[in-house]
């Protein structure tokens, strides 16, 4: 019988180390509107990561005019079709929309942050983040003026031992 990480909710009492968490916020480089693979940018953020022998990533963008998502790494097609989706489904400057205090773009930048999502929980096997093969962290900026995005990163999991 295969045992997880932890049995009925109690920690398996033959853990290999101990639990290690870190947290830091990483300042992302500033970008044009579009779907940007940041997976490099991150992990050359967090060398920490090499310290898990299992566990888990935690991403969360502090914004509400991007969003981060994970999808397909190689063709640069979908990074586009994503963009030309995301414009179909909330147009900038539709006449609907009310919320327009930072201009055309404001509302439909948070209603595509919210479509995609702020955060992302990625597991963590042997200091690597356990991504399918054709899988990458995508930051979607919404807004037509470049922004610097900041995600807080928090790794938490049990620590590898030298054997």
């Amino acid at each position: 019988m295969r045992r997880g990480l932890y049995i009925r909710g109690q920690a398996r009492q033959n853990a290999r180390g101990p639990m290690f968490f870190h947290q830091v916020t990483l300042r992302l480089k500033t970008r044009a509107r579009g779907f940007h693979l940041v997976t490099s940018e991150i992990l050359a953020g967090l060398p920490e990561l090499g310290r898990l022998h299992i566990g888990f990533l935690h991403l969360f963008l502090q914004h509400t005019s991007a969003s981060l998502l994970i999808n397909e790494n190689a063709d640069p097609d979908v990074r586009d079709d994503l963009e030309r989706w995301a414009n179909e489904v909330a147009p900038d400057g539709a006449p609907y929309l009310v919320h327009t205090a930072e201009g055309d773009d404001d509302m439909t930048a948070h209603i595509k942050s919210g479509t995609f999502g702020v955060s992302l929980t990625i597991p963590v096997r042997d200091g690597k983040l356990q991504l399918g093969t054709w899988q990458g962290v995508y930051l979607g900026e919404h807004r037509d003026q470049p922004h610097s995005r900041s995600v807080v990163a928090t790794i938490w999991g049990e620590e590898r031992t030298a054997r």
